[in-house]
């Protein structure tokens, strides 16, 4: 995979506004669908070089739109490099604290930042990391530090599979299990265990995803974030397979987890479980559990992420939870409401390309009710759908 400057897609569009064409227009000049190059557009899909090259002659930039996607990435090179640096070096300690402040504002902007915006700069922390490994330093700062890489490293990997980048999120989060087990450092190891059980359920290989849940829960730290999440994850794959009475029991075990807990003081951060979540969560097994109560379920929790509309101040879960809403008025059959809440986010462009299963479940969905407003959601999903 290529190197995409986060700028690609503002300036394609920027680009294209220059020559007054449409994405339909622009689609017809340059033999690209009109959603695949909005994917383009706003970063939910990366440009190869070709296609770069081709847009770049089309619109007669000059150069400008190929400047911005570099050579292939090899990720397995750049993970064994990590890993190969941690055997081979001591560490320097000068700048360990901003390094782990890094971790955590990178962490804490997953849940607002595009996949395509947050890797390079996943990257670029990275290498940081990488070049302080070639330093000397206690044990106690390497181990610092290499935990730091772990941290960075799963992030990396779950960006990867929000891209629907599977080779390259496993690269890394074999990296990150390794420097997990040199820093020795559980919590880490059970987020590569969680990470993967969510993309074996967004592939369907349920079986699989419950595995890996389990087994982080073994791995975790008692009461821990990853503790809890797994907990949440075994509860959703056992929804998605219909059995109710594990869906139950998992759903109770979360509920005793977060009990107590209190919010974090950076409730966004991805590894530390803000309990605000749980309603979220509760709220999207239970529609995929068919359960009655998983309609007004997700009214409730999508009242509290979205209180104005407007996507709030996490809007990729707040289209999420508008999909769980959706799922759940099919099923109490009302479809038409059903249509307008997927449609509302789908146009937001806030469901990653590893949620779009979701989105196509809601719509196949409706259209097996043969509802009138089928076939205007079946358009906006084909005008926002991600390129294969």
């Amino acid at each position: 995979m290529s190197h995409v400057d986060p700028r690609f897609g503002v300036r394609l569009r920027a680009l294209r506004a220059e020559r007054g064409l449409s994405l339909r227009a622009l689609g017809q000049l340059a033999h690209r669908g009109k959603s695949h190059l909005h994917d383009l557009e706003t970063g939910a899909k990366a440009p190869t070089p070709e296609t770069a090259r081709h847009l770049d002659e089309v619109l007669q930039a000059g150069g400008a739109l190929v400047g911005l996607v570099g050579q292939p990435v090899d990720h397995d090179a750049e993970a064994d490099e990590l890993l190969a640096r941690v055997r081979a070096s001591d560490v320097s300690a000068e700048t360990l604290s901003r390094i782990e402040a890094g971790v955590d504002d990178l962490a804490s902007a997953y849940a607002t930042t595009r996949p395509m915006d947050l890797l390079p700069m996943v990257r670029r922390h990275l290498a940081y990391v990488g070049r302080l490994l070639d330093g000397r330093g206690t044990l106690a700062q390497r181990r610092r530090l290499i935990v730091a890489g772990g941290w960075l490293t799963v992030l990396r990997a779950t960006v990867h599979i929000d891209l629907q980048q599977r080779s390259a999120a496993g690269a890394h989060l074999a990296a990150a299990a390794k420097l997990a087990e040199h820093g020795e450092h559980a919590e880490i190891q059970a987020w590569c265990l969680e990470t993967q059980a969510w993309d074996r359920l967004t592939r369907g290989e349920h079986r699989q995803s419950i595995e890996l849940a389990q087994q982080a829960q073994r791995v975790a730290p008692q009461g821990s974030s990853a503790h809890i999440q797994a907990t949440a994850q075994e509860a959703r794959v056992w929804a998605r397979v219909g059995d109710v009475r594990r869906t139950r029991d998992a759903l109770d075990r979360l509920e005793r987890l977060t009990a107590n807990l209190p919010v974090p003081e950076r409730a966004e951060h991805h590894y530390r479980y803000d309990p605000t979540k749980a309603l979220a969560y509760t709220a999207t097994t239970l529609s995929w559990a068919g359960d009655p109560a998983a309609a007004q379920v997700a009214r409730v929790a999508l009242a509290e992420l979205d209180p104005h509309g407007d996507g709030g101040d996490r809007p990729r879960r707040s289209a999420s939870a508008r999909l769980d809403l959706a799922l759940a008025l099919v099923a109490a059959d009302q479809p038409d409401e059903a249509s307008a809440v997927a449609a509302e986010a789908i146009r937001s462009g806030r469901v990653a390309s590893s949620n779009w299963w979701r989105a196509r479940e809601v719509l196949r969905r409706i259209e097996q009710t043969g509802a009138a407003e089928a076939s205007a959601l079946r358009e906006v999903y084909e005008t926002y759908r991600p390129a294969a």
